[in-house]
């Protein structure tokens, strides 16, 4: 009985509404958040900044801002990538042009750029839904694409093609640029993914995430007791493409430091994210954050595995990756369709009970 409820009353409707209801619970996120931002920062190297922390809280942020479209509000996107590129090319513009201006509030400014495209491209929603429209964004995802290749303004007219972040400060810290250590890069992420992380559990569990999911339980039924499915919709959309603007642009400008649209921002992207919320669980916040952490763990553990340990070729590793993590795709959503977040509210309960039957 790890969970222990005996004793553990609630006196009022807000501890009752708590997210986190039981004491031990609320104790094991406390510990995880000190660990996060107390002990992680001491001793995270370079390797274990660029090829497993900073990536998954990246990563994490854009299966947040999927999450709140497909997952809570039931509009299938494939344009992850294009409106990660939209964030990213936004702050590069940003950066470039307003250089005494606060990174932090740049990367802001991107996601609400990316929030207002979103909308833009979420139009299609008010008449279409399901595969149509999938196909709809995944154009806009090529259309994204397109432009920032096309469009020599966009790079700054360099012969190139790049994109290159300068490097930008806090309080003396150097956030962007080569010479902007592992522990800056990680806790900035951190502190963006924490934030935005509260930011959609208090929307999700508000009035605005209702309206999210009466639309996504039924459209016509939510619009017959009173939901407008023209601002819900393009609320989904905009606080969607808010946060996957935020996550390209900390993707380019802290992650990457130099970015070329195709290369970075492809379909591929899109295709990655979606499946971090697939395998995490629609309609979870914990889910995004599992499936980010499982399609950017796994791949580093099968490279260290294959070529580290084992001296394989890194090209047949790259392929067998791609195979076991796709049969691993396969298997977890034949064990449990409804993702990892799913299994751990089973365990949860099983846990509970421990060890009496379930």
């Amino acid at each position: 009985m790890f969970y222990r409820e005996a004793g553990d009353f609630k006196a009022t409707y807000p501890e009752d509404n708590q997210t986190f209801p039981i004491r031990f619970d609320r104790l094991r996120y406390y510990a995880v958040l000190v660990v996060a931002f107390g002990v992680i920062p001491f001793f995270i190297n370079d390797y274990w900044a660029n090829a497993v922390f900073v990536p998954f809280l990246i990563y994490a942020i854009a299966a947040l801002g999927l999450n709140i479209l497909t997952g809570y509000c039931g509009q299938l996107s494939l344009g992850t990538g294009g409106f990660m590129a939209v964030g990213a090319y936004a702050v590069y513009k940003l950066m470039t042009a307003f250089p005494d201006i606060n990174i932090v509030i740049h990367v802001l400014l991107a996601g609400l750029v990316t929030a207002a495209v979103g909308v833009v491209f979420g139009l299609p929603s008010l008449r279409i839904k399901g595969f149509y429209l999938a196909v709809a964004t995944l154009a806009a995802q090529f259309f994204l694409v397109w432009l920032f290749n096309k469009v020599p303004w966009f790079y700054n007219y360099s012969a190139s093609g790049q994109i290159s972040a300068p490097e930008r400060s806090i309080f003396g810290v150097m956030l962007t640029g080569a010479n902007t250590s592992a522990s800056a890069k990680y806790l900035v992420t951190a502190a963006f993914l924490f934030g935005l992380a509260w930011l959609a559990r208090n929307l999700t569990r508000g009035t605005m995430g209702r309206k999210w999911m009466a639309i996504r339980d039924m459209d016509i039924a939510a619009e017959i007791i009173g939901v407008n499915p023209l601002t819900t919709k393009l609320s989904a959309f905009a606080v969607s493409s808010f946060f996957i603007g935020v996550s390209g642009a900390l993707f380019f400008s802290v992650y990457l430091g130099a970015a070329e649209v195709g290369e970075s921002f492809g379909i591929d992207k899109s295709f990655l994210v979606l499946f971090m919320v697939i395998i995490g669980g629609l309609g979870s916040i914990f889910g995004s954050l599992v499936g980010a952490a499982f399609l950017v763990l796994l791949p580093v553990f099968l490279k260290n595995l294959l070529v580290g340990a084992l001296g394989w070729p890194t090209d047949l590793a790259a392929y067998l990756e791609l195979m076991i993590v796709g049969a691993l795709i396969i298997v977890f959503l034949i064990a449990e369709p409804h993702g990892l977040a799913q299994l751990w509210r089973v365990t949860k309960e099983k846990l509970r009970l421990w060890p009496f039957p379930h």
